[in-house]
């Protein structure tokens, strides 16, 4: 199953191929994703995958009158997984996900990804349990279609505010595509940019080999609403020789961080 290209799994080309209660299994493209902040290839689409994937099982599990919510998603990669990507571009990367523990308040869903057969990354998501929101838009019936051949950047539709030193900004101005279904950016669409802020603070000025993403863990606090004045905030917090440690933030225009993640990358 493909998505229209009007919703935000459409447009990052994200496909299912089960989906149930005790297994989803999607993919995505990968092998185009580049940094706007750095210009090299990142693994930031691997965020929306499990984000979907393990949301998915998930949001299976609830009752009638429930509807679910991310609050926790982590993600643990081979340092090298840039390099097996690119190894085959035209390749999607395969999401396996499975529930983990009985349902309660919340739930827990285990993600392993591969490319070609080649373990990648494992990754859990963890949603609680809501009553049914009244606002719920549902997608629409347009036909299924592969993402648009347009930058990576381009298909977030943000902008570079800042770049260069410990702190790197994008600006995620309004884009209807990338919301949810209860109007609000969608959690994967804000995880792959906390990953990219994030990921551009530690190799700031770094000359040589990049440092790269190993480990990205996202706290989703309140809704985070796309706007002029909506950003993404990454800030190196200890770079060494082979090590390197950020933390990001998705402000609103309210001033408030409604996403945070951090990210730690290795050599």
């Amino acid at each position: 199953m493909s998505y229209p290209l009007d919703t935000p799994l459409g447009r990052f080309g994200v496909r299912n191929f089960e989906d149930g209660p005790d297994r989803c299994v999607a993919s995505i493209p990968a092998g185009d994703a580049v940094n706007p902040l750095t210009g090299a290839p990142t693994i930031a689409p691997l965020a929306m995958l499990v984000d979907h994937a393990g949301g998915l099982v998930n949001h299976h599990r609830r009752d009638a009158d429930e509807w679910t919510v991310t609050s926790e998603l982590s993600l643990e990669l081979r340092p090298e997984a840039v390099e097996i990507i690119a190894a085959a571009p035209g390749e999607p990367v395969i999401a396996t996900a499975r529930p983990f523990g009985p349902k309660g308040e919340i739930a827990l869903a285990l993600c392993e990804l591969t490319h070609r057969d080649v373990a990648l990354a494992t990754a859990t998501v963890r949603s609680f349990f809501i009553s049914a929101p009244d606002r719920i838009a549902p997608f629409s019936d347009g036909p299924p279609a592969p993402p648009p051949p347009i930058p990576f950047a381009e298909k977030m539709a943000v902008t570079v505010a800042e770049s260069g030193g410990a702190t790197q900004v994008l600006l995620q101005p309004q884009d209807p595509v990338l919301n949810n279904s209860i109007g609000i950016v969608h959690g994967g669409v804000s995880a792959m940019a906390l990953e990219m802020v994030a990921a551009a603070a530690v190799n700031s000025g770094r000359a040589g080999a990049p440092l790269r993403t190993a480990s990205l863990r996202v706290n989703f606090l309140r809704e985070f609403q796309s706007g002029p004045e909506s950003r993404y905030v990454g800030t190196a917090l200890r770079v060494g020789r082979r090590t390197g440690i950020a933390e990001a933030q998705a402000v609103g225009a309210d001033g408030r961080s409604a996403i945070i993640a951090r990210v730690t990358a290795y050599r």
